[in-house]
C-alpha cells in the first residue's frame, strides 16, 4: 500500500469504529498493564499550558488536563466520528477544543513555537512519516516545549506463545519470536472484521528521529504497572507475557 492508501483505509476503520473505543487509552493511563501518569508524573502542572494532542481520539485525554486547568485544548484526529465523539463529550463536561480533523502527516493549521505540550496517547505509531510528524511537533512547540508520547512496545509485536507439541512437555508454554525486531515493514492486523494497517518500529527509530527532530530525551518508561507484575491470579496470556516484556513504551523529549 502507497501512503494515502494506509491513511484512507486506517480512517475508515476510526470512523467506523469510534464509538467502540471511546474513553479507552487515554489519560491518566498511557498503555495497557502500564505505568500511568499517576506514578509518573510526565505533565508536572499544566496549570495555564497550552497543549496539543495528536490523534486526540474521543477527548477523554484533552478532558483530563482540562480538569487540571490547561489553557488551551487543541486536538488532531483523522476521523471526523472521533471528533465528533470528543466535541460532544468534552462539552458535556464544560470545555472547548480547537479540533483539527487532519492526518498528522499532513500539514496543519497549527501555530508554531506556540505550545507547551504537545502529546499522544497510542497514536503516534499511526503515522506514516515518523520524521515528518516529529520534525512538525517540534514546529509546534515553544523552545524547552515537552512532547509526550506512548505506544505499543516494539517487543509485544515481535513475540508470541508458542505451545509445545511434545506429549511429555507440561511445563508453561514459551515466549518465542514470530517475526524480526528489525523487520519496520507495513503489515496488516484484523480488527473489529476490519484490516488495520501498522507498522512495527524500534526503539531506535523512535530515538534517532527524536534527535533529528530537534529533541532531547529526558525519559523513556517501558515499566507493566505494578498489580499486573505482581498478579498472582490472573494467569492470562496477555498477563504472562507483560510480566516478561514490556507492552508499552513512553518517551518524554524536550524541544532544544
Amino acid at each position: 500500500m502507497h501512503q494515502n492508501e494506509i491513511i484512507d483505509n486506517n480512517k475508515n476503520y476510526w470512523n467506523e469504529n469510534a464509538d467502540s473505543w471511546f474513553g479507552t487509552t487515554a489519560l491518566p493511563t498511557y498503555g495497557v498493564k502500564f505505568v500511568s501518569e499517576d506514578d509518573l508524573h510526565l505533565f508536572k502542572d499544566v496549570s495555564g499550558k497550552k497543549v496539543l494532542e495528536i490523534c486526540c481520539g474521543s477527548g477523554h485525554s484533552l478532558k483530563y488536563l482540562a480538569d487540571r486547568n490547561a489553557a488551551e485544548l487543541w486536538g488532531v484526529d483523522l476521523s471526523h466520528k472521533q471528533l465528533e465523539n470528543a466535541e460532544n463529550y468534552l462539552r458535556e463536561n464544560g470545555y472547548t477544543a480547537k479540533l483539527i480533523c487532519s492526518p498528522m502527516e499532513a500539514e496543519l493549521n497549527i501555530p508554531k513555537d506556540y505550545f507547551d505540550y504537545v502529546y499522544s496517547i497510542y497514536g503516534i505509531g499511526w503515522t506514516t512519516d515518523l520524521q515528518g510528524t516529529f520534525n512538525k511537533i517540534a514546529s509546534f512547540l515553544k523552545k524547552d516545549g515537552i512532547f509526550i508520547f506512548s505506544w505499543h512496545h516494539t517487543l509485544n509485536y515481535c513475540v508470541a506463545w508458542s505451545c509445545s507439541q511434545r506429549q511429555d512437555v507440561i511445563e508453561n508454554d514459551q515466549l518465542v519470536f514470530s517475526k524480526s525486531y528489525f523487520d519496520e515493514s507495513y503489515f496488516t492486523m484484523p480488527v473489529h472484521g476490519r484490516e488495520i494497517v501498522l507498522c512495527n518500529r524500534k526503539i531506535s527509530t523512535y530515538i534517532n528521529a527524536l534527535a533529528k527532530a530537534g529533541f532531547a530525551v529526558e525519559q523513556m518508561i517501558e515499566l507493566n504497572d505494578k498489580q499486573t507484575m505482581e498478579s498472582v491470579d490472573d494467569n492470562s496470556d496477555k498477563t504472562k507475557k507483560a510480566k516478561m516484556i514490556p507492552i508499552s513504551v513512553c518517551f518524554k523529549a524536550r524541544k532544544l
